[in-house]
């Protein structure tokens, strides 16, 4: 079904700015979907490493503050655009700039107001994480 031996340990990164926005993009990974920046945690890297390089390496942005939300599985979902099998550790964080200097890895992106993300159509990871976060909040 796929080339991929092991799940894949990767990180989800819910970039906030100084209003409260959320950082989404729209990746050919995930069509039709909004998701945030993300990626595979490297070998001898921690995951608020990754958080920190991956957030950099897709969007141009330092970020700090993490805060861990939850962890996910994505075992084959159709909706990614190959098999993978996926254990996602997601994590919100703050930056303090919004000038986003994206990668090839999305197309676009948009800051959004948190209570107006569940009314676009966010991935199941990304729309789950979204609703953890918001319980977070409670």
């Amino acid at each position: 079904m796929t080339d991929q031996i092991f799940p894949a340990p990767t990180v989800g990164v819910f970039i906030f700015n100084s209003n409260g926005e959320l950082l989404l993009l729209q990746s050919h990974k995930w069509p039709g979907r909004s998701v945030v920046p993300g990626g595979h945690v490297e070998l001898g890297e921690t995951l608020e490493q990754t958080v920190l390089r991956e957030a950099k390496e897709e969007t141009g942005l330092d970020v700090y503050d993490l805060e861990f939300i939850c962890f996910q599985e994505c075992i084959y979902d159709p909706a990614f655009w190959k098999p993978r099998h996926f254990i996602f550790f997601d994590y919100a964080a703050k930056t303090d700039t919004i000038d986003v200097q994206l990668n090839d890895e999305a197309e676009s992106y948009r800051w959004v107001k948190l209570d107006e993300t569940l009314d676009l159509p966010p991935d199941s990871y990304t729309r789950y994480a979204i609703e953890k976060y918001l319980e977070m909040r409670r």
